[in-house]
């Protein structure tokens, strides 16, 4: 790894790794599970199959928290060839979307409509 830049882009976490291995050993590395999980632990994972792939080019999968709240996020993986012959690894992560729908808090002090009843 010879460069590492992390942006926060909203919801999002990117980073980007200039690696010296060509494009398909990295590949390889982040697509199949054998290798996959000697550097991510299986149980991060929700599920060990990726929720799409473009072989050679991106994974994505989806991961959770192992604590409360368990939140789910996507980590997107891609993979590009860069100048030197080694490889441009990207990685975003974001939180799952049903995790970033904004749920507005009930009214604290009852603002509800009143109704009288007759007794």
């Amino acid at each position: 790894m010879t460069d590492l830049e992390a942006d926060a882009q909203g919801d999002e976490l990117v980073l980007d790794y200039q690696l010296d291995a060509p494009p398909e050993k990295v590949w390889r590395a982040i697509s199949s599970p054998a290798l996959r999980d000697t550097w991510l632990p299986p149980g991060d994972l929700a599920d060990a199959a990726p929720i799409s792939s473009t072989p050679g080019e991106e994974v994505r999968y989806r991961m959770r928290d192992d604590e409360p709240p368990y939140l789910e996020s996507i980590v997107t993986f891609q993979v590009m060839p860069n100048a030197d012959g080694g490889t441009r690894l990207r990685i975003i992560h974001g939180l799952a979307a049903a995790t970033l729908m904004r749920r507005t808090p009930p009214a604290a002090n009852g603002n509800t409509r009143s109704l009288m009843r007759a007794a």
